[in-house]
Formats: C-alpha cells, sequence, structure tokens
C-alpha cells in the first residue's frame, strides 16, 4: 500500500507542477509578437508566369544545293561583241521572269489542243505552262528549244563592260517532283 500512496503523492505532485507552469504568464512576448504579425497587412501572391509556348523550327535550307556537291562550273563567254545583242527592255516581263532560273524545274510537258507546253515549277509551288518564246528567268532567258527531258534557254546577259552577251542555260527535267 505503501507504493501506492507513493505513486498517487506523485502523480499529483507532478499534475501541480505542471499546472503551475501553464498558468505561468511567462508567454506574454511571444504572444506579443504573434498579435503584430497578424496586424500587419496581408501581402498577395504574385501570379505565376506564363507559359511560352514552343514555336517549331521549319528547316529550310533542304531544296538549296548541298555544300559537298561539285561546284557548279562557270564557262567565261569570250568573243566579239555584239551590237545587235540587247535585251527588248520595252516588252512587259512575263510571270517567272521574276525567278531565278535556279529557282525553277521542268516538272511535265503537257499537250493541249494540238499545242506542246512545258510545265515549269516555281520557287514557291505553282506551276505553271510555258512555250517556244516564252521567257524565264532574271536575265531575259527565251525558250528556244524543248524537248521531254529539257527546256533551252537564252540568256542575255551584261558583259561588264556596257555591253550584252547571250548565254545558253538548260532546265532539265525534274526526277524528283
Amino acid at each position: 500500500m505503501r507504493s501506492t500512496t507513493r505513486t498517487i503523492f506523485s502523480v499529483a505532485l507532478i499534475g501541480l507542477a505542471v499546472a503551475g507552469c501553464a498558468f505561468q504568464d511567462d508567454h506574454a512576448d511571444l504572444k506579443n509578437y504573434i498579435a503584430e504579425v497578424r496586424a500587419k497587412p496581408q501581402g498577395t501572391i504574385e501570379p505565376l508566369p506564363a507559359v511560352r509556348t514552343y514555336d517549331p523550327f521549319i528547316y529550310g535550307a533542304t531544296a538549296m544545293r548541298s555544300p559537298f556537291d561539285q561546284p557548279v562550273e562557270v564557262k567565261a563567254v569570250v568573243g566579239v561583241r555584239n551590237p545587235d545583242i540587247k535585251p527588248d527592255l520595252t516588252r512587259d516581263p512575263e510571270f517567272l521572269e521574276s525567278f531565278n532560273l535556279d529557282e525553277l524545274a521542268m516538272v511535265g510537258m503537257l499537250e493541249q489542243k494540238g499545242a506542246l507546253w512545258t510545265l515549269i515549277k516555281d520557287g514557291v509551288g505553282g506551276i505553271h505552262r510555258v512555250t517556244l518564246g516564252n521567257y524565264m528567268g532574271k536575265n531575259y532567258g527565251k525558250i528556244i528549244s524543248v524537248t521531254a527531258d529539257q527546256v533551252d534557254l537564252q540568256e542575255i546577259v551584261s558583259d561588264g563592260l556596257g555591253g550584252w552577251v547571250q548565254r545558253p542555260r538548260t532546265i532539265k527535267l525534274s526526277e524528283k517532283e
């Protein structure tokens, strides 16, 4: 019985000690700090930054000449200057004269009402009909002959000395189209 009395006495003593600590006002500084923080104006949370959308990159050099191909061989045109060779600047330019010859490709032939037409694809995806006598390219290229696999042109280019010279050019049938 003595041990039960001691246990009850010990529990009562611990209970009084805990109760005494709870009624003390030693936490006044903590209560003042909490009241001070609650009295401050509440801030706003900044919105999340806008999500940037993915802009796809389209590689546009696939239609250009590969840097690993043999360079285009340029042959010097040497000859006697002919004053009769000059472009007709009074003529209205045709649509395909707004493209470089490198941008044009022969994609086929068409016969319509007895006339033979060559189909030329321009640099922006359009397909145009041309025949003998039409002009193409930026150097006054006139179509002089047409076969099933190529178009032959005669360009008139400046010779760099104030005159003009004729230069033959060929557009072959494109196998990729």
